[in-house]
């Protein structure tokens, strides 16, 4: 799209072509009211109230595009007069219970009905009862609903649920009189709104996600949450700006708190909020606020024991759910002292990043979520979309539905939710191991071949043979047939036979044999015998691609050539590549400290086990805070380092303290904001320069984007060829965590709190014999472990996984570092 001017209430303003009149208006701080439109998803004309003038012609700014030199008036008498109406209309038996609505002070239907100066009211109908619903998560007062959709647009357009639609409401029909006298557009807007309810398409209650982003849309009190509902008032809220601290998105959230009660002047967390016209949260990131670990005081005595312990090891084993500025600590503290720094998931990524960087020339992957949601062809491969990364699936979802794109999804776990989310996507179920295949496929179809290694495209050659196959074709034939008609001689009066010949067209199908590509891959890969023909339809006029990659292939056995595979894809193909890391600061962890593969004889444990821990999570040697009581940066998929605050106070020790009796000097954690390494491509900034919003346009202004580093390559572009033998046949079980968890942290939220198990699909516990908790013992050839079976709805297929969230199951002495192991499992 080009750039173009229009001009807007007399103001000349520079946009996109093509681009919504009320987005180019937003982008340059114009006020036209809106309701029912949502940034990033696609307009429903609910409300009508965005109506203007388009060159003397009156449209919805929401759903009219912009074109060069078009001339845009926000308000006429007309205008005016309907909106005035439609207000009206909203506000017809909408309860008066603003006192007592959890949407009071930042309900869109006060602040437009005072914009617009609704005073009196000219319309009336007869109410109904519409009794509240609860939906889990979720509460639904219908009676305050005004059908403006956005609940069922966002869970369409943007999440990729679609686990919402309008029903019948049951109410009377307005009065006819009232199509005549009123504005046209409040009248069908009031038509609309009389007829319908919302409701779930699974019947009473909610089959999705649980990612709570209809309640986070909903401008009226209709959908809320239903732990926060009566609790507290949005005017008394402080609003705490931060970074979500579960997976890798690096979701922008405010944590809203205040004094917990008139007894208790403690903070808490009443929820969470998001910018949800640009960012959208998942549901870990919307209920798993309140991971906490609320110390008062500091243990000097447990402090000192922490020093000692220091001063005797030579190992720290830690986690990723720590902030940039820690991660520098342990890496000054291992350069100091020589410790071995232990982080299995950060340092198989540093490494997946390091081959691919020996074929890109730079440190970083080139893609991020942004260019997923721009792409009209997503492909991701080696990672569990909707619990390793929602908004990578998110990002998958919006590309499907707004860019009219199509996607191929390879994964050896069926996902119901992701072959839900469009008819122009693909699951291919490959076998585990064959990631590799999947990755020389995509350079096998997308890859510039006169630009590629001749060794790699005679390589691929080899998958190809050609067959002869038999296909039917409709062709047309002609056809001569002598007619007989009957016509009147006009001199005799009488009627005669007459013989014409007449060519017809007919259509007749014939069978030919013709000579096709056969792609071995496909087979592989289990693509099915249709993948060629569905390629096919689904490239059709695809300009952008993006390929997202996760975190099966860091752990693959082959994940030096998988990383190059990805690095070749990146440079020969039209794919912008985005890595999904595993948990909040994965990546920022693996560009800031030099990771050991093995540890030495006494470790301290910080989140995880240890000879001595530190701990957030309660029950260590000596406590730490939680990323929710923390200032300090994230590191997320979009290479952004993202600031974060403390929302809880927090009394005792933190690791700053342990470093500055070993050596280090610094007298708060974020002092060691601006030292983070710039070589590799962090900024020497102070952390109280960072931002963290959102602008009206949709720029995302938040910390910084790290510099993407320039590698030296020796030129060698090799890659091994795969062993097709190496697929893991017969009995699969799975590492990863269910949805709405991923780590220790999720699970001690109070809406969160859960116990893992043995997931399995429905079919899978049907072919096995197993109920829901039954007991079971799964056996590898790393150990065994007995836990209780965990129906989930939102897998399929013969696969089930062990979580890593509950560290009461330690499933991953299970595995030998790749996700998927064979197994044993047996009813006990």
């Amino acid at each position: 799209m080009s750039d173009i001017t229009i001009t807007i209430d007399g103001r000349e303003i520079r946009t996109q072509e093509g681009e919504y009149i009320l987005n180019a208006a937003r982008s340059n701080g114009i006020f036209i009211p809106a309701i029912c439109y949502l940034t990033r998803c696609s307009p429903t004309l609910a409300c009508r109230i965005c109506l203007v003038e388009a060159d003397g012609k009156q449209v919805y700014a929401c759903n009219a595009k912009a074109k060069e030199g078009m001339n845009v008036t926000t308000t006429t008498p007309n205008i005016e007069a309907e909106r005035r109406a439609i207000m009206e209309v909203y506000d017809v038996n909408h309860p008066l219970e603003c006192g007592v609505c959890d949407q009071s002070g930042e309900c869109e239907l006060q602040n437009y009905t005072l914009e617009i100066g609704v005073d009196a009211q000219s319309y009336s109908i007869k109410d109904t009862h519409k009794p509240a619903q609860d939906w889990g998560f979720i509460h639904y007062d219908p009676a305050l609903c005004i059908m403006c959709e956005r609940c069922i647009t966002v869970c369409k357009d943007m999440i990729g649920d679609a686990a919402l639609s309008t029903v019948a409401r049951g109410s009377d029909a307005i009065e006819a009189e009232f199509k005549e006298t009123m504005p046209k557009d409040a009248y069908a807007m009031w038509n609309k709104l009389n007829k319908s309810l919302i409701a779930p398409n699974a019947g009473d209650t909610l089959d999705c996600t649980n990612c709570g982003e209809c309640s986070a849309v909903c401008p009226v009190g209709a959908l809320v949450s239903s732990d926060y509902q009566y609790t507290s008032n949005a005017w008394e809220h402080q609003q705490i700006p931060a970074t979500c601290a579960h997976c890798s998105a690096g979701c922008q959230l405010s944590y809203d708190i205040k004094h917990t009660s008139i007894a208790n002047p403690e903070d808490k967390i009443y929820r969470v909020k998001n910018e949800w016209n640009y960012v959208s949260l998942c549901g870990a990131g919307r209920y798993g606020y309140d991971f906490e670990n609320r110390v008062a005081a500091k243990d000097e005595a447990a402090f000192e024991a922490a020093v000692a312990a220091f001063k005797k090891a030579d190992t720290i084993a830690f986690t990723s759910t720590i902030t940039n500025e820690e991660a520098l600590i342990l890496q000054k503290l291992k350069a100091k002292y020589g410790y071995r720094l232990i982080n299995e998931e950060a340092r198989v990524f540093k490494n997946f990043l390091d081959s691919y960087s020996a074929i890109s020339g730079q440190k970083l992957y080139g893609g991020d979520l942004k260019q997923v949601h721009e792409a009209d062809f997503v492909v991701s491969i080696g990672s569990a979309l909707k619990t390793d990364n929602p908004n990578a699936r998110f990002a998958m979802n919006n590309a499907l539905s707004m860019n009219k794109g199509a996607g191929l999804y390879f994964h050896p776990v069926a996902d119901p939710v992701i072959q839900g989310m469009s008819k122009n996507v693909t699951q291919i179920q490959h076998a585990p191991m064959m990631e590799e295949a999947a990755l020389y496929l995509i350079l096998d179809l997308f890859g510039d071949k006169a630009a590629m290694p001749s060794d790699l495209v005679t390589y691929l050659a080899g998958f190809h043979s050609t067959k002869t196959v038999t296909v039917e074709e409709t062709v047309d034939e002609k056809v001569t047939e002598t007619v007989v008609k009957k016509v009147l001689n006009e001199e005799t009066g009488v009627e005669e036979e007459v013989s014409e010949e007449v060519t017809k067209t007919l259509k007749k199908k014939v069978s030919k044999e013709v000579d096709v590509d056969d792609n071995a891959l496909f087979g592989l890969l289990n693509a099915g015998d249709k993948f060629a023909e569905t390629l096919e339809k689904y490239l059709a006029k695809k300009e952008k691609f993006a390929l997202m990659v996760g975190p099966d292939l860091y752990t693959h056995p082959n994940t030096a050539n998988c990383a190059r595979l990805v690095g070749l894809i990146e440079k020969y193909t039209a794919f912008s590549v985005t890595m999904i890391p595993d948990l909040s600061n994965t990546l920022g962890v693996a560009m800031i400290c030099d990771l050991d593969s093995a540890a030495g004889s006494y470790s301290i444990g910080y989140n995880t086990a240890g000879d001595f821990t530190l701990s957030a999570l309660g029950g260590g040697d000596l406590d730490m805070p939680a990323l929710n009581q923390q200032e300090g940066t994230l590191t997320g998929i979009d290479k952004r380092v993202n600031p974060t605050n403390a929302a809880l106070t927090y009394g005792g020790y933190v690791l700053n303290d342990i470093a500055n009796a070993l050596g280090l000097s610094a007298r708060y954690t974020v002092e060691y904001t601006k030292q983070l390494p710039v070589s590799a491509g962090f900024k020497a900034l102070e952390f109280d320069t960072l931002p963290n919003h959102y602008t009206n346009s949709g720029e995302e202004v938040r910390g910084y984007v790290m510099e993407n580093m320039a590698v030296t390559t020796n030129g060698d572009e090799s890659v091994a060829p795969f062993d097709a033998e190496a697929a893991v046949c017969g009995d699969v079980v799975y590492l990863a965590n269910p949805v709405l968890q991923f780590s220790a942290f999720t699970a001690r939220a109070h809406q969160l709190q859960s116990s893992g198990g043995l997931y399995a699909s429905a079919a899978y516990m049907a072919a096995n014999g197993l109920g829901e908790g039954d007991l079971v013992r799964v056996k590898t050839e790393k150990g065994q472990m007995e836990v209780k079976v965990i129906a989930d709805g939102k897998i399929d297929g013969n696969i089930p996984y062990l979580p890593t969230f509950d560290s009461s199951i330690n499933s991953d002495a299970l595995f030998d570092g790749y996700r998927f192991a064979t197994v044993s499992i047996q009813k006990v």
